[in-house]
């Protein structure tokens, strides 16, 4: 019964989102083009302003012949290539020019827009309050993290409490007349083939399919024979694609495959090139880089407590770009492909942003945390330390959803896979600890010397930053270690490593030149 409670209250938000916030974004577009007097949709995208502010929103390193001095290289491309294709078409004859002045806008209607083109649209092209704004981008991200990234179909009691709440306010604070219709949606029944319908409709797997359909369809001159084949896949995945993605979605929370099974103490990692951030940081106690995170689009972003600001730039040290935050960030964990969660100098709140907006998305307190204590992930929500014990928290609620008792004062975190690795700020800090979600207990690990750091391979083993020694690699059972001795790992601060980008990136000690490794 409660499982269909659940699946129950993921249906209602669906349908909020798809019978109210759906169709109260493209009015909400139609009232402001029209208001400028322009009688359509194509009307409005072909304005100069808002194709060059959309073109640049998908193209990355171009630069306009018409008002050039407006051009703007985002760090993240928001606008997807089939949402491009939709709105604009290439004119004949300018395969050469790359400006938005070589595309047109298409005879697009307003029922064409998903929730996510036309909030992006909203957002970016029209002058909208900061409470209409801060609804609009609550709407958005409340589709993305409880409907397009659910892969379970679901939505417990203790998500929907609050979610509710929100969800009911953003909705009125863009249109107090749909009161009615939140009561009428909240007290349906579950109806199982409108949720399915709703549930291909806002799972994200689909916009990746639709973008896999337009590259299919685009080469089909040249792979004529091998075309036939794609699309029978493509079909497959169409068919079967969400049933397979729901049915994994545990192993999603589990270390990264270990298609890569290292030998202790090998050369795992090759020094490729180096960064040189001076310029752009600077150098001082005010440039001190505290710690990285590298994303999964293998962008960067770093903490500068000392400048009040979070920098963000590419592993080859490109597309530098930084905003100031009201607070001293500290610690740094990536939430999703877009938000980070950042510990703050001197309080016991979690800072949330978007990187890609450059904006704060709330705070998150969370009483007798240590900011000291550092802050990471694990089966998709928040880590931090207390005195004695860990709290695990639901960064969409804010609320804590566990406690886990420690021995001692758990610092500098580390989660991985089903393991919470952590070591003791005042005592025994040559010993690695370890809760493991698995049996539900604590273990510990001697090394030679004091660790600084944590970082864990693909294979489930670990390297660990120690004083004087260097790394330690350590197994994936924590029971064995020997030191690494990659040319380029003898000492270093603040490792940043994803395993998907297979990419580790180290701090020079008192340098802020940063050396990037790749898997051998």
């Amino acid at each position: 019964m409660m499982d269909r409670d659940d699946k129950r209250r993921y249906f209602i938000v669906g349908s909020v989102i798809m019978e109210v916030v759906t169709p109260l974004f493209r009015t909400r577009l139609e009232r402001d083009y029209t208001s400028k007097r322009l009688t359509t949709l194509q009307a409005f995208l072909s304005t100069q302003t808002v194709i060059h502010i959309l073109f640049h929103l998908r193209h990355r390193n171009a630069r306009c012949c018409v008002d050039g001095h407006n051009c703007y290289n985002h760090p993240s491309l928001p606008l997807i290539y089939c949402q491009w294709k939709r709105l604009y078409s290439e004119k004949p004859g300018h395969a050469l020019h790359d400006c938005h002045c070589k595309f047109t806008a298409n005879p697009v209607q307003l029922e064409d827009l998903d929730i996510t083109l036309s909030s992006l649209i909203l957002l970016n092209c029209n002058n909208l309050t900061p409470a209409d704004d801060e609804a609009v981008r609550s709407l958005r991200q409340y589709k993305n993290d409880y409907l397009s990234h659910n892969t379970t179909g679901r939505i417990s009691q203790t998500e929907y409490k609050s979610l509710w709440t929100d969800l009911t306010n953003f909705v009125l604070q863009l249109d107090p007349s749909k009161q009615d219709d939140l009561i009428r949606i909240e007290k349906r029944p579950l109806d199982e083939a409108l949720c399915n319908s709703y549930t291909l409709n806002l799972l994200d797997i689909h916009k990746k399919l639709d973008e896999m359909d337009n590259s299919i369809q685009g080469i089909r001159s040249d792979i004529q024979g091998q075309n036939a084949y794609m699309q029978e896949i493509l079909l497959y995945i169409r068919q079967d694609g969400c049933s397979s993605q729901c049915g994994n979605s545990e192993l999603q929370n589990k270390d990264h495959t270990n298609s890569k099974q290292y030998t202790l103490g090998q050369d795992v990692f090759q020094i490729q090139h180096q960064i040189d951030l001076t310029s752009e940081i600077g150098k001082g106690i005010q440039g001190t880089v505290i710690d990285i995170v590298m994303m999964d689009d293998g962008r960067l972003v770093m903490s500068l407590p000392g400048q009040w600001r979070l920098l963000i730039c590419n592993t080859d040290g490109s597309q530098v770009d930084s905003f100031h935050v009201h607070c001293k960030p500290y610690d740094i964990t990536a939430v999703n492909n877009s938000t980070v969660a950042v510990t703050v100098v001197g309080s016991e709140c979690i800072e949330m942003y978007d990187i890609n907006n450059k904006l704060k998305i709330k705070s998150i307190p969370v009483p007798g945390m240590k900011w000291l204590s550092g802050i990471t992930t694990i089966n998709n929500k928040l880590v931090v330390g207390c005195e004695n014990r860990l709290d695990i928290i639901d960064h969409q609620t804010g609320e804590v959803v566990q406690t886990i008792k420690t021995d001692c004062y758990p610092y500098m975190l580390h989660g991985s896979g089903e393991r919470i690795f952590y070591y003791d700020t005042y005592f025994n800090n040559n010993k690695l600890f370890w809760y493991s979600y698995t049996d539900d207990r604590h273990y510990t690990l001697t090394l030679p010397s004091s660790l600084l750091s944590i970082t864990t391979l693909q294979d489930g083993s670990l390297y660990v930053l120690c004083v004087g020694v260097s790394v330690q690699h350590v197994s994936s059972d924590i029971k064995q270690f020997t030191t690494v001795k990659t040319t380029g790992l003898e000492q270093f601060e603040c490792p940043a490593y994803n395993p998907k980008k297979g990419q580790l990136v180290t701090k020079n000690i008192n340098q802020n030149i940063f050396d990037v490794f790749y898997e051998k």
